[in-house]
């Protein structure tokens, strides 16, 4: 009786000895889980916290490369804000550090239309890209600009939408009311203020890269009785 009861205490632990066809109750099933849930308790187990373990399931790491993808993007835009910034500073230096500007200089030339700017190279013209008014002229930030013609200034801003810093003219010429448009100037650099007086080749303030800009340049508009028309012809045909 005593060697049959150890038998069945023993028959558990070892697998390999059980009938196939043997049948648990249930109570002998509910004792092996327990047995197996004691032996699995004894085990060591490494304590988990969110940077010891990832995403497991497609939706997880679905989230978790998009989490990445927006952070690196991010970082990509705080990066390139950082070279821009860097980029306008150094531009607003070099035009603050500039050679002193002579303020009785004037345009040279003769007649009653003059050159706004010397030494530039053309860059767009009217309508390019479909909405541009004026031309550009391309020369270094510092650049002193002149008033093409004698005229009373309408407009001298520090911000004048997307020009930037800007001059605006009215000038009476052969008899037509014509106004010019001097954009993207050096901040603190106009010399003239509304209302003024000027005359043709009068310093007014020197190039710069202010507002809808992307480079040193001065964008030049004419309109003649308030209509655009091309500042590029206008200055071959009328400056002296």
């Amino acid at each position: 009786m005593v060697v049959g009861l150890i038998a069945t205490v023993a028959l558990p632990a070892y697998a390999a000895f059980r009938p196939e066809a043997e049948t648990k109750t249930l109570q002998q099933a509910a004792a092996a889980d327990a047995q197996s849930l004691v032996v699995a308790s004894d085990a060591t187990v490494a304590q988990l916290d969110r940077s010891s373990y990832s995403a497991t399931t497609a939706e997880e790491i679905d989230k978790k490369k998009a989490a990445e993808a927006a952070a690196e993007r991010a970082r990509q835009v705080a990066a390139a804000a950082r070279t821009t910034s860097t980029s306008t500073s150094t531009n607003s230096a070099n035009s603050t550090n500039s050679t002193p500007i002579d303020l009785s200089m004037t345009a040279p030339g003769s007649g009653e239309v003059r050159w706004p700017i010397q030494g530039f190279t053309k860059g767009r013209g009217l309508w390019d890209s479909g909405y541009h008014q004026g031309v550009d002229l391309l020369a270094s930030c510092g650049t002193p600009l002149f008033a093409a013609a004698a005229g009373v200034v309408r407009v001298s801003q520090e911000s004048f939408g997307g020009y930037g810093v800007a001059v605006t003219i009215d000038h009476v010429i052969n008899g037509q009311r014509v106004n010019t448009l001097y954009g993207h100037m050096t901040y603190g650099s106009r010399q003239v203020q509304s209302g003024q007086t000027v005359e043709a080749g009068q310093l007014i303030g020197v190039v710069g890269s202010t507002g809808s800009s992307t480079a040193c340049h001065l964008h030049f508009e004419v309109h003649i009785n308030n209509a655009v028309v091309d500042p590029w012809a206008w200055l071959e045909q009328n400056a002296g």
